[in-house]
């Protein structure tokens, strides 16, 4: 009987948040939508103690690993310049093995050991790279005045910023790369053959998007600004060639600005339209 009375409680819970939910605007389709994946479903706080070396609540304490960050072996690093007050240290770990950039991503972190400091481009050279992966610390004498973590050289976690006075500056969530709030869509269940990423931060389309074929071939590339799209966006076919490239403002509050198609190709890279030569020949 007790446990029938349980089972009734959770049912009428259960359709009480489904009518606030419809309250809100939000259907029942929209509510079990499980298309995406966002990274703030992950226990970010567990895995961060783990590799903190603080030990979650209720769990046996282990042995942390020296210099192994998600489950990787790393090498420890360390920049210095400036001079006097100003001498400026960064703190950070590398791959032991060379690990290149996704093809997603826009962004990617790398000691160079040739010119001694930290680069963020996609143009690597393998031969002199450490890949930054773990924790990072940013200091300006016994200051720190910027904080974070990699992984395979993406920014992850939460990132910090202080000024010289210790006052925050900026504070921000990544996720392998994309900020934390981004939805995630797959082709799979497994989760294995990656969609659609919609960057979102703070509530709104903003950054970088990306759609992909089901070979794992880029679909389309393109930025999104307060929701907005702006600039120039790109779709491909298959295979990597280029299909369409489309303009849309740069103001993403220019409401009076019409988004144009500024080239376009055939399937076998045969250019079929563009837009600058089509606009001389109606002069």
């Amino acid at each position: 009987m007790r446990i029938q009375k349980y089972a009734i409680l959770t049912v009428s819970l259960i359709f009480m948040g489904l009518s606030v939910f419809s309250q809100e605007g939000e259907s029942l389709e929209d509510i079990f939508k499980v298309d995406y994946d966002t990274p703030l479903t992950l226990d970010l706080e567990a895995e961060e103690a783990e590799d903190s070396g603080i030990e979650p609540v209720k769990q046996k304490k282990k042995k942390k690993k020296k210099n192994v960050f998600f489950g990787i072996k790393t090498k420890k690093g360390f920049t210095r310049s400036g001079f006097g007050n100003d001498v400026i240290f960064e703190i950070f770990n590398v791959l032991k093995e060379y690990e290149g950039p996704p093809e997603y991503t826009s962004d990617f972190y790398w000691y160079d050991y040739k010119k001694k400091k930290i680069i963020n481009s996609l143009r690597v050279d393998k031969r002199n790279a450490g890949v930054l992966h773990g924790p990072y610390k940013k200091m300006l004498g016994d200051q720190v005045i910027e904080e974070g973590w990699y992984y395979k050289g993406l920014k992850h976690r939460r990132w910090v910023r202080f000024n010289r006075h210790d006052i925050l500056q900026n504070k921000s969530y990544w996720w392998k790369g994309w900020p934390q709030e981004s939805k995630l869509a797959y082709y799979d269940f497994k989760k294995t053959k990656l969609k659609e990423v919609i960057p979102v931060h703070f509530g709104e389309r903003d950054g970088e998007y990306w759609a992909f074929h089901e070979d794992g071939s880029v679909a389309v590339r393109g930025n999104y600004k307060f929701g907005y799209r702006v600039d120039l966006w790109r779709e491909y076919y298959d295979g990597g060639r280029v299909k369409r490239e489309v303009m849309y403002p740069k103001d993403p509050f220019d409401f009076k600005f019409d988004p144009y198609i500024v080239r376009e190709w055939d399937n076998k890279g045969t250019l079929i339209y563009d837009r600058s030569k089509f606009l001389k020949s109606r002069r």
